[in-house]
């Protein structure tokens, strides 16, 4: 009979935590530090000085600025001009996340099928997302034009008059959101056009045997397959529409009537490189990030307590 003995190995010299090696914590840091380290200097650092900035009075050409502790803060609410471009920046938010989630889902569920020359309508929806805000602008000038423009030859041949896009503000607003939907309206419609191929065909197939109307099926079975895609993207179309500069700085600049377009992004521009009051600027942008960061907290919770129903 003959006996066996394990050898077992000494762990004196092997350090762990939480019961794992230290290498696989070293490997992990080499992989994750590159990423954390851009974060760190181009995220997060930038992020803590404009906080720290919005406390002072700094003007953008002065190497000296002075704290003035809550000023900026108080002088942003107590504005008359802030809340018209509060409401500018909440409308053209507003319309630009509906109208995207609405019509690209619309226009990829009509493109989802087999139709002819189906490719090249595609990609002629998704073609302006990659062109530049800028060039975009430059072009829906010409459109929106009230003496020579297409809108204006379209409504004469209907016996309309068309309004004068760049004197009045509401129509002014309006004419720089139609233009920044249309420019961005791929994204929406890619990105859903994509989750459509993951639906389940064998639900819609049992909606179709239970003679479920089609508005039923869209209702009960469709949207709640697309709800996670519908999640990401009001996020993500959400910080973008906020985020618009380009659109309305080649078309209005902020007009007309001073504030007619101007929302809070551009208003961190015009205070920081117009009026050279960058203390004010950050005060603006600390703002907004509080307010996305709230928005954005409030989606995540609605979703997890959707999905735990």
């Amino acid at each position: 009979m003959s006996t066996t003995t394990e050898r077992v190995l000494p762990t004196a010299g092997r350090r762990s935590f939480f019961g794992r090696p230290w290498s696989d914590y070293a490997l992990f840091l080499i992989l994750l530090g590159p990423n954390l380290v851009l974060l760190v200097v181009f995220t997060y650092r930038p992020l803590i000085e404009n906080f720290q900035f919005s406390f002072y009075d700094w003007n953008l050409s002065s190497p000296t600025s002075k704290f003035i502790g809550l000023d900026n803060y108080r002088e942003w609410f107590s504005r008359d001009d802030t809340w018209i471009i509060v409401g500018n920046t909440v409308v053209f938010t507003i319309v630009a996340v509906v109208g995207s989630l609405v019509l690209g889902l619309a226009l990829a569920m009509l493109l989802d099928r087999k139709l002819r020359g189906r490719n090249f309508v595609r990609s002629a929806i998704f073609a302006p997302f990659v062109i530049s805000g800028a060039a975009i602008g430059i072009a829906f000038q010409f459109v929106f034009d009230p003496n020579f423009g297409l809108v204006q030859d379209l409504l004469h041949r209907v016996g309309l008059t068309s309004p004068d896009f760049y004197q009045d503000p509401h129509w002014a607003l309006f004419m720089v959101t139609v233009t920044y939907l249309w420019k961005n309206l791929g994204y929406a419609f890619v990105i859903y056009l994509a989750a459509l191929q993951g639906v389940r065909k064998e639900l819609m197939e049992a909606a179709e045997i239970d003679r479920a109307g089609r508005w039923t099926t869209f209702r009960k079975v469709l949207l709640p397959q697309l709800r996670p895609t519908t999640f990401f993207l009001s996020i993500t179309v959400l910080l973008n529409s906020l985020q618009v500069f380009d659109i309305i700085n080649v078309m209005t600049r902020g007009g007309p009537l001073g504030n007619g377009t101007t929302t809070m992004v551009f208003q961190v521009y015009e205070e920081t490189f117009r009026n050279f009051r960058a203390g004010y600027g950050a005060t603006v942008a600390t703002i907004m990030f509080v307010v996305l960061l709230i928005i954005t907290l409030l989606q995540v919770r609605i979703m997890d307590r959707d999905d735990q129903r």
